[in-house]
């Protein structure tokens, strides 16, 4: 692959909720770039972020930011008003992906199936059971599954854990039908649809929580997921129309649910697309790359040379 740029700056850190995992990934890739041969700086976001990008002056910046302001558009529009060319996607994509809400109204709309749900207050999910149990209660504009909550059909009440004063994940969440059944991801890399994998969340824990996601040992990939051929085609074709119809560019991620039913019939909805996707030592995205064939080097060199500003 032709080198078009050679000082990189890594942006990782930041000031989200999801700072922590953003180091393990920006430390990842940052590693991974100076293996292919690339100068890195690495820099943890800030508030003077402006200041020290104009004086660094990198040619490129790798974006392992997540959650708010790191994923949300925010950084993005900044690079763009710098013009430094950036990886993942761009400004709309990114704003769009992050909140649930509009993202499922315009992938429901391309004809990707999404859960029947609603955008209701803290308040209101508080005070009474805003859908009939089970349902998942999520933040709007949130990641890693911080502050997701699945309110099981036994619960006389919603998760008290919504009145504390302590709540930092916003005042809008969105209600949805839980489905039960497996946890299936899938990624666009070069904009093809990757494998599946079917995730296995550790004894003990209910769904793929922010613990399944980063703790060694939290879950269990099966890679490729054991599906019949159409399922299998499904999740990719949606995964690869939820990408196009949110304008995402580079990798993104899309996390599926699949209940299949003992009549043969199955509920496949996507839940959601992530345009930062986790690049831990635990994180999909790099097994979903090593199973295409493409070392964590290759997909991280491939992500910058990718790199632009309009995205």
């Amino acid at each position: 692959m032709t080198r078009k740029f050679n000082h990189i700056a890594v942006l990782l850190g930041g000031l989200s909720a999801e700072r922590e995992v953003s180091f393990s990934s920006g430390k990842a890739c940052a590693d991974a770039l100076e293996g292919e041969g690339y100068k890195v700086t690495r820099i943890d976001v800030g508030h003077d972020i402006a200041a020290e990008l104009s004086a660094l002056k990198p040619d490129a910046c790798f974006n392992a930011l997540h959650g708010r302001w790191g994923e949300d558009g925010t950084i993005q529009g900044l690079l763009e008003y710098l013009r430094i060319p950036y990886t993942h996607s761009g400004v709309a994509a990114s704003a769009l992906a992050m909140h649930k809400e509009r993202a499922k109204i315009v992938m429901g709309a391309a004809g990707v199936p999404v859960p029947e749900g609603k955008v209701v207050s803290r308040q209101e999910a508080a005070k009474a059971h805003v859908l009939p149990p089970p349902y998942v209660l999520k933040p709007v504009a949130e990641g890693s599954s911080v502050g997701v909550f699945i309110v099981k059909p036994d619960q006389a009440h919603p998760p008290q854990q919504l009145h504390s004063p302590d709540w930092k994940f916003g005042d809008e969440l969105l209600a949805e039908k839980f489905i039960p059944g497996r946890e299936l991801t899938c990624a666009v890399i070069a904009d093809e649809p990757t494998a599946i994998i079917d995730i296995v969340p550790a004894e003990g824990l209910q769904f793929y929580d922010y613990d399944s996601k980063y703790v060694e040992g939290g879950s269990r990939h099966i890679l490729p997921a054991q599906l019949s051929p159409i399922v299998n085609q499904s999740v990719q074709r949606f995964t690869l129309l939820a990408h196009r119809a949110l304008g995402c560019r580079g990798v993104s991620r899309a996390d599926f649910r699949f209940d299949e039913r003992a009549d043969g019939s199955f509920e496949l909805a996507c839940l959601e697309v992530n345009t930062q996707p986790g690049m831990t030592g635990t994180s999909l995205v790099p097994e979903l790359a090593r199973h295409k064939g493409w070392s964590l080097g290759e997909l991280v060199r491939w992500m910058v040379e990718d790199a632009s500003c309009n995205r």
